[in-house]
């Protein structure tokens, strides 16, 4: 069974890199080589492997990537940290037309 990573690495200046791969081990020697000069660790270096999870269904694996890429640095340190309670605490919707804190539905709630 072949089976997909998405991981997380932290680079030399503090910074996360996500990427993709079928070769974990691989993908992280590769990384500290150099071996892309145009890559985003490549002046970032040494990386180290912090998170990874695997994946059987390869869309699964690039769904996950592009939904982690866009997160911030402290909901991928939660994920990293596995706090996965401040994780849904910090995936919450905080929009103020969000049912949570808009005024007006406890006012619809009242007058129901």
């Amino acid at each position: 069974m072949k089976f997909y990573y998405v991981y997380i690495l932290k680079c030399k200046d503090d910074s996360l890199y996500v990427g993709i791969t079928s070769d974990i081990e691989r993908r992280v020697i590769e990384h500290n080589a150099g071996k892309y000069p145009e890559a985003y660790s490549h002046s970032r270096r040494p990386v180290t492997l912090v998170f990874y999870q695997d994946f059987t269904d390869p869309n699964q694996a690039i769904a996950f990537e592009k939904k982690i890429k866009k997160w911030s640095r402290e909901k991928k340190q939660c994920l990293i940290d596995e706090n996965f309670d401040k994780l849904q605490d910090l995936s919450e919707c905080r929009n103020a037309t969000h049912y949570k804190y808009n005024l007006n539905n406890d006012l619809d709630l009242e007058q129901e």
